[in-house]
């Protein structure tokens, strides 16, 4: 039985970071699971209480305590909320980090998220999932076949993403050049599930990059980023992908590498962070962090679009990734891209700061608790009438899409790179094809 001390040993050194919370309770408002469950120690303010008391050694590890951490969704809401400025992405990636090392968790939890981590970051594996997952898709249309199954797996069908076995994902050139003169050099990241599930959204990052003056390259030998094992604190996994994906990258003198995913940018600007500890890659990481951008900061960075916009009538409601508005401050970018478009209009949307429920794996080991955020986040969009839910991540897209459908709304959820495509190509919104 682990003591308090083997506990929570890595967390004596981020003693300074827990103290700059002066409990004020600005976090609680913003918080998804302190709004759901109203407690104390599921709240920021609460948990960082419990990683002090850990640290000090006045609790264990125990079941509660780590249940308290679990409800976290690390949407990074109450950093933005903090007037103290507390850091408490370490925190909760340290604390993760210490429960997967010293807890063990009951067997089926065990087993199925070691399963989950032996098929998402690996696009191969994930291709396989395309004849199960289409076969899983058709159950949707049989509710009470559905609702035999045990609940995690009616959780992960009502998620999953529409699989066509027989329409292979299409893999992004290993170069495209720029439209005219470069404006600039950019990397992409393709992602692991994004690159077999969201290939058509690689394929429009790629076809507005270029179209709007950027030289694209895309190394075919890159992995998983690591963003999902960190989140969920496995990081020795973490640190392994970080390095393989720098490496990936190496000596292609590139001004900036383009992500499309939040959570994987949120991660990849962390890099630094994450190896700061290893002499031989701290350096690398640190410079490689510097250059990572999300897609709409690297458009609306190049000023005038060189690529006409044509014209869209319609009503947007778009949806802060929390990985992307929280974690990496990306706001007024993405709604300066619609707004260039003719004919769009941004519908303002309550409750904007709260996370959809996605959070990485959080919906798939938390289904409770996501899905009333999932509800709840479609009611908000809803309220808002809009013709389209634009957001830039594939989680979001996913549980926006799952609770839409769920509640009977016809509204399609896109990547913000499908309506810029779309706008540039001359193409109808109507015309794309849902991927949820």
């Amino acid at each position: 039985m682990n003591t308090p001390e083997a506990a929570f040993d890595t967390l004596v050194p981020l003693q300074p970071l827990m103290d700059t919370c002066v409990h004020c309770g600005f976090c609680l408002s913003t918080c998804p699971s302190y709004l759901l469950l109203g407690q104390e120690m599921a709240s920021p303010r609460g948990r960082i209480y419990l990683m002090r008391a850990g640290a000090e050694g006045r609790v264990g590890m125990s079941g509660a305590v780590v249940g308290h951490f679990d409800t976290c969704l690390g949407c990074m809401a109450c950093e933005t909320a903090c007037p103290s400025g507390v850091r408490y992405t370490p925190l909760i990636e340290e604390t993760r980090a210490a429960i997967e090392q010293h807890h063990r968790r009951p067997m089926g939890d065990r087993v199925f998220r070691q399963l989950l981590f032996l098929v998402l970051p690996f696009p191969a594996r994930l291709r396989l999932l395309a004849w199960p997952l289409a076969f899983l898709n058709a159950l949707r249309a049989w509710p009470r076949l559905l609702s035999a199954l045990p609940a995690k797996l009616r959780n992960l069908i009502a998620l999953a993403p529409t699989a066509t076995p027989w329409r292979a994902a299409r893999a992004v050139p290993a170069r495209t050049a720029a439209a005219g003169k470069a404006r600039l050099r950019v990397g992409l990241l393709t992602g692991c599930v994004q690159q077999v599930f969201f290939s058509h959204v690689n394929q429009a990052t790629v076809r507005v990059l270029s179209a709007d003056g950027c030289e694209v390259l895309a190394p075919a030998d890159q992995r998983c980023c690591g963003a999902l094992a960190l989140h969920a604190g496995r990081d020795g996994e973490a640190r392994a992908s970080a390095r393989r994906l720098i490496a990936a990258f190496d000596g292609l003198r590139l001004d900036c590498i383009v992500v499309s995913a939040a959570g994987c940018g949120s991660a990849m600007k962390g890099y630094g962070d994450l190896l700061k500890d290893d002499p031989a890659w701290a350096g690398r990481a640190g410079a490689f962090a510097a250059t990572v951008r999300d897609v709409t900061e690297t458009l609306a960075g190049l000023g005038t679009p060189r690529a006409t916009r044509h014209r869209l009538d319609l009503r947007v409601a778009y949806h802060d990734a929390c990985h992307l508005a929280h974690a990496q401050g990306v706001r007024s970018e993405p709604r300066q891209l619609l707004e260039s478009i003719p004919g769009v209009t941004v519908a303002p949307l309550a409750e904007h700061e709260i996370c959809c429920g996605s959070a990485g794996i959080f919906n798939l080991v938390q289904p409770e608790m996501a899905a009333e955020l999932g509800r709840r986040k479609v009611e908000r969009i809803a309220d808002a009438t809009p013709d389209v839910v634009v957001t830039s991540n594939p989680g979001c897209i996913l549980q926006i899409g799952a609770h839409a459908r769920a509640a009977g709304h016809l509204f399609p959820v896109l990547h913000i790179v499908e309506v810029l495509d779309a706008s540039i190509r001359g193409s109808r919104i109507s015309g794309l094809k849902s991927n949820i």
